[in-house]
């Protein structure tokens, strides 16, 4: 028999949360972002959920050749672009769209040939400081594309540091705007500036095309709990009690002896670990449900266990279900509590974790 231990995807909440975008965003197209096997929910149950989306947008180069080949017509864009020059060929077999961000990319597109049109979406880099050309010689890039008979359309695009954050003194979200808007003036092409959080917070930034990540998978990007944005939880994962020990005050519980009992305790252990993708800082009062009820976290993560506290929950024994996030218990809470982002559990699901489709 396999291990209690199930993520369980609703992908009907996937499609929720793509609509949840969208009537933020009504009159922009919409890129369903799925990078990093979609968030960790599955490339391919990406592609099927979010088949309403305009385009499915991820990193990796062989992750878009696996939606063309599973069947996939609409446009991919790479959001990173390309890595080297032997990229280039599979670009143009598979008609896959690609930011470029630095001059050595627009170097390689002008020593390639193309079949087809190469779209294109020209990232500025307006105060994030990661990828993309400056404002001032953005324009200076845009011309050279421009110049190209093998590219079709430019895209400009830039991505937001502190959408979720509008008044971060680092970098405020109004000046990155009007960085973008003073260095983009005049420039013919599309406008692709909205993740998740300008699209759910600041809606007037949507433009022509919106770039939903984290929000479509039922997590937040900050400045509000899923709940507040009318968004649905995607991975709920469940497991079992499989072990219960009765505990006196001063006993200890896991490795490390960092929980030391104050009470009499029921403590049940739960099949999960870091092995699986639980966080191992998760600290001591994080929270779980058993048997529906609300509880925490009692000692150290372990690699293949979790200890709980069941003391005020006499229902509880081996094999009543624990869920560690999800349904009833928003991700971005266990997150919270362990110090993380909700992006963080989505991505570390571990490949011996059994998934299923709800």
């Amino acid at each position: 028999m396999p291990r209690p231990l199930v993520a369980t995807i609703d992908l009907a909440a996937m499609r929720h949360n793509l609509d949840v975008a969208r009537r933020h965003a009504p009159t922009s197209k919409a890129w369903a972002v799925v990078k990093a096997n979609a968030y960790g929910h599955g490339l391919d149950r990406g592609m099927r959920a979010f088949s309403s989306a305009d385009g499915l947008a991820l990193i990796e180069v062989e992750g878009a050749v696996r939606l063309r080949d599973a069947g996939w017509r609409k446009p991919i864009l790479l959001l990173e672009g390309f890595f080297e020059p032997a990229d280039l060929p599979v670009v143009d077999q598979y008609q896959l769209q690609v930011a470029v961000h630095c001059n050595e990319q627009i170097d390689m597109i002008e020593r390639t040939s193309f079949r087809s049109p190469l779209h294109v979406h020209l990232k500025m880099n307006s105060g994030m400081n990661r990828l993309g050309f400056t404002p001032s010689v953005f324009r200076q890039a845009w011309e050279r594309l421009r110049a190209n008979r093998h590219v079709g359309s430019i895209t400009l695009m830039t991505h937001f540091a502190n959408a979720d954050d509008a008044g971060n003194p680092g970098m405020p979200l109004d000046r990155q705007v009007q960085r973008f808007l003073d260095a983009s003036e005049g420039l013919a092409g599309d406008r692709s500036l909205a993740n998740s959080a300008a699209t759910l917070i600041h809606p007037q930034l949507a433009a022509d095309w919106i770039r939903p990540g984290i929000m479509l998978y039922g997590g937040t990007p900050g400045g509000g709990s899923s709940e507040a944005y009318g968004l649905r939880a995607v991975m709920t994962l469940t497991s079992e009690i499989i072990g219960v020990q009765c505990v006196r005050p001063g006993d200890s519980v896991g490795y490390g002896s960092r929980f030391v009992a104050d009470r009499e305790m029921t403590i049940g252990i739960v099949a999960c670990g870091y092995a699986d993708g639980y966080p191992r800082h998760a600290p001591n009062g994080t929270p779980v449900i058993v048997d529906g009820h609300r509880t925490v976290i009692a000692g150290r993560v372990s690699m293949d266990m979790i200890s709980v506290d069941l003391t005020a929950i006499p229902s509880a024994r081996v094999g009543s279900k624990v869920t560690l996030w999800g349904d009833g218990l928003p991700i971005d809470e266990v997150a919270n509590a362990a110090g993380t982002i909700g992006y963080e559990l989505m991505c570390a699901l571990a490949p011996r974790v059994r998934v299923e489709d709800r």
